[in-house]
């Protein structure tokens, strides 16, 4: 397709809207309605859980921290308390935006707050953002979370795994929200409704930064920057390993999430953190259904999918010589094989480059 706008104001987003490629159906594996309704219950029971398990390490370790400061025996802590405060929020954020993590409603939407704060994202502005992102995904010009653009700029890729990319966005665009409102881009998925609450987000999310640091300063200490503020850096590791994992070196503008999303086996402390989103084709496929039942789904569907990743580290060694091939050839992407048991892909759909897009292309 030559080279890619990804501004939701430019022309390859025109082109989808005309094409009718944000209208076109996406793929859907079968689902019996029973094993579904059953998979879609919600529970409270398992979010509790999580979420006092998740607030009571962070209290642990943060207090230990703080207790040993400022020895450098104190660093592991912060690392655990870093990786729980700047990795385990992107998931909490994630699950409790799309309402599916507690069955109560208000539960929700506190864990939805807290952690946006702590992943530093609107929440009146990225609710919407990924409910375009869940029904446009990875389409160029149209989705506003395309973590790997094409082609890849490795250097900032690496440098997020500390958040430098994400915080150096946040702060002038939350300074803009709490001036004016959602900027242009932002205005083309958040409701005109909205916009006033987007503001009023924004603003607390200033204020609270700036009493934060007010307090450092007159602590003469970065202390509690290191509770509030710095773990979004020194944390974020984890939630990019896990997120670039999700969609990166696979297709864009398809309509099959087989094509464009990843499902990898993970080790139980980082499904933990992750919150089962390492299920990525099961939750785009089926976004309704609660974190702690994507392991179901996936058993359930698992015949119609391509073989999952065995491990981040296996996972890693398909997506990184793809993002490298596309610095050259942005047109490359990782074509997954499926098993006899599964659908084809719908050809009539999307379209490939030949010789370059085959299954184990990018060993």
């Amino acid at each position: 397709m030559g080279k890619r706008d990804y501004s939701l104001l430019g022309a390859d987003g025109k082109r989808a809207v005309e094409s009718g490629l944000t209208a076109a159906e996406w793929y859907h594996s079968d689902v019996p309605r029973k094993v579904m309704k059953d998979l879609m219950a919600r529970s409270d029971g398992p979010a509790i859980r999580d979420t006092v398990t998740l607030c009571g390490c962070m209290i642990l370790f943060a207090g230990i921290g703080i207790t040993l400061w400022p020895s450098w025996w104190s660093a592991p802590f912060w690392l655990a308390y870093g990786v729980l405060y700047g990795s385990a929020s992107d998931s909490r954020w994630h699950e409790c935006g799309h309402g599916t993590a507690f069955k109560t409603p208000w539960m929700n939407n506190v864990v939805y707050e807290i952690a946006s704060f702590m992943i530093m994202r609107n929440s009146a502005t990225w609710r919407w953002s990924h409910a375009r992102h869940h029904s446009e995904t990875y389409l160029v010009g149209r989705d506003p979370e395309i973590a790997v653009m094409r082609p890849p700029e490795v250097a900032k890729l690496v440098l997020n795994f500390f958040g430098i990319m994400d915080v150096i966005a946040f702060f002038p665009r939350i300074l803009s929200n709490a001036v004016s409102g959602p900027t242009a881009e932002e205005r083309t998925y958040v409701p005109h409704n909205e916009w006033g609450k987007v503001q009023r987000v924004a603003i607390i999310h200033v204020a609270t930064y700036g009493a934060t640091v007010g307090l450092a300063v007159w602590m003469g200490s970065i202390l509690p920057l290191m509770v509030i503020g710095l773990p979004r850096m020194y944390g974020a590791w984890h939630h990019v390993m896990t997120g670039l994992l999700q969609h990166g070196g696979l297709a864009d503008n398809v309509i099959d999430h087989r094509l464009n999303s990843r499902t990898v086996y993970m080790n139980p402390i980082s499904r933990f953190i992750y919150w089962n989103m390492n299920y990525h084709v099961e939750h785009h496929m089926f976004p309704m259904v609660p974190y702690h039942a994507l392991p179901r789904l996936h058993e359930a569907i698992r015949d119609d999918l391509p073989p999952p990743n065995r491990s981040i580290a296996e996972a890693f060694r398909e997506m990184w010589p793809a993002i490298r091939r596309q610095v050259l050839n942005e047109d490359y992407y990782v074509r997954r094989a499926l098993p006899p048991t599964a659908k084809p892909y719908r050809e009539d759909l999307h379209q490939y480059v030949p010789g370059v897009t085959q299954p184990g292309a990018a060993e």
